[in-house]
């Protein structure tokens, strides 16, 4: 839902930024890599060495870039298989980073090993609902369904570690990581099941 509705909305506010780096000779490939880094470097610098809320925020601000330079390529009329591979493939490593720089600190100097393994979990199934989907997509297949696409995993690692690096209690933090891998682990459940509806739909080769 957010992949839809709020990439809508992000495209309408960041139009007029996409323009300004276009005609300063930016390409949507340098924005890409450069959010990537960005975020790279909040997860895993300021996330494990306990500056969670500024961690976020930073991330926050270079995930935007993931539509800045969507936009820059359709306002250049140059979108096409790389951009969408590029971006697909960083945007793995982004997710990955936020994550597993809260295992590193939960797991150190956070010191909660409940925590750590939450977002481990969390992690191990994100990616696990980003290959389902690709896969499906490389058989020939369609695979966009379910509870915690892209979108929903980055507002909920963001704002629950934002709110707890502001004073909330860890225990928010922990209910949203909870919520994440169930909805995480449903996703996957239901592309996989997408999936084999449309396999079990196509007639044998020797049919």
């Amino acid at each position: 839902m957010l992949n839809t509705y709020g990439r809508a909305f992000a495209t309408k506010i960041f139009t007029p930024v996409a323009r300004f780096l276009l005609r300063r000779g930016i390409t949507p490939d340098m924005v890409t890599i450069t959010g990537t880094i960005g975020v790279v470097a909040c997860a895993l610098v300021l996330y494990p060495t306990g500056h969670l809320f500024w961690g976020s925020f930073g991330a926050t601000v270079f995930v935007l870039s993931d539509t800045i330079d969507g936009t820059m390529a359709r306002l250049r009329g140059s979108s096409g298989k790389w951009g969408a591979y590029l971006d697909s493939s960083l945007d793995r490593i982004a997710d990955a980073a936020l994550f597993g720089g809260l295992v590193v600190w939960f797991a150190r100097g956070g010191d909660s090993e409940v925590t750590a393994g939450l977002a481990l979990v969390c992690l191990v199934l994100g990616s696990t609902v980003s290959y389902v989907k690709a896969r499906a997509e490389g058989l020939g297949f369609t695979a966009n369904v379910g509870l915690a696409e892209r979108g929903e995993r980055l507002v909920a690692v963001l704002v629950g570690a934002g709110f707890v690096g502001l004073g909330v209690p860890l225990v928010f933090l922990q209910v949203v990581l909870a919520l994440l891998a169930v909805a995480s682990a449903v996703t996957v459940v239901q592309r996989m099941a997408t999936v084999r509806r449309q396999a079990l739909a196509v007639p044998p080769a020797d049919a």
